[in-house]
């Protein structure tokens, strides 16, 4: 049994080598000048870089069994979050130049992953699927209201647009991965599989951000109610990055789910623009 690729037949996932932040180094509270924005955005950083080596293994184990363009896409999506890896390190590496220490957070992520990865290779291809619908989301949401990275550094916000693009841009490969992985399964089962693992990964996903950010948070002396009430409202107002995500689990669970059902195919070219738009003049020249 086969399914079809709904991705969209015009769509390309672009190879770009992006680097950024490496001339200017933002300051401490690059948000908004704002300590829970920032500390949640870092939080979110710092578990990239091992989070995205974990989804190209999980992903990389079906590559070879695959037909086209499935197996190019693969191979476009290895290559777009090997370069998303890459910048997070140096975006994290910029969060501790400015003084914030982010090796509990990293250590909290290593500890998930290196749980995950002693599940079977179909839950963590699963697991990745949860996580690649919970980026796509939050990508989706960040270049549809500009005011989520309206108040960000120039060059942590174009890092951002970028990575919320190409987040777009493969957003079904994993799950196009998982349908074939499990195309000898029943529906029933494939679909129970993918919500389960959804529901637990949401879980952990929560934990691990908020614990997070609540550490960074210490160490500026804002872990507490005022900031967290601010923080919150932000992420789970009405155009909250979070609420969005929390709702969109909803969707994910929805029997005969695709993550094309939701074409951003418009949001991506406009988001393009205000990248390209976004450079200094030297590069754009």
């Amino acid at each position: 049994m086969t399914f079809p690729i709904r991705t969209p037949d015009d769509l390309h996932i672009e190879k770009r080598d992006l680097k950024f932040g490496r001339d200017d180094a933002p300051p401490r509270w690059w948000h908004s000048n704002d300590p829970g924005r920032t500390a949640f955005f870092n939080a979110l950083s710092s578990t990239f870089p091992v989070g995205e080596k974990f989804f190209m293994t999980a992903v990389r184990h079906y590559r070879d069994g695959t037909a086209e363009p499935l197996r190019s896409q693969i191979d476009d999506f290895l290559y777009q979050e090997s370069m998303h890896s890459r910048e997070h390190v140096v975006f994290n590496r910029q969060a501790q130049d400015a003084g914030f220490d982010i090796a509990s957070a990293e250590d909290r992520a290593r500890r998930t992953i290196a749980w995950a990865k002693r599940r079977s290779p179909i839950q963590q291809l699963a697991g990745t699927c949860a996580l690649e619908h919970f980026t796509a989301t939050l990508a989706h949401d960040a270049l549809a209201n500009p005011e989520h990275l309206g108040g960000a550094s120039n060059e942590a916000r174009r890092m951002w647009q970028w990575h919320a693009i190409e987040e777009i841009e493969h957003k079904a490969v994993a799950f196009d991965t998982y349908l074939h992985a499990t195309r000898t399964m029943t529906p029933f089962r494939r679909w129970l599989k993918r919500s389960v693992v959804m529901i637990l990964t949401s879980l952990r996903f929560h934990y691990v951000i908020f614990r997070n950010t609540a550490d960074l948070l210490r160490q500026d002396g804002r872990n507490d109610w005022a900031t967290w009430k601010g923080l919150l409202a932000w992420l789970y107002g009405r155009k909250g990055l979070m609420r969005a995500m929390g709702l969109s689990i909803f969707t994910y669970i929805k029997p005969g789910f695709h993550p094309w059902e939701i074409d951003d195919r418009s949001l991506l070219k406009d988001a393009l623009r205000l990248l390209e738009a976004g450079k200094p003049k030297e590069m754009a020249a």
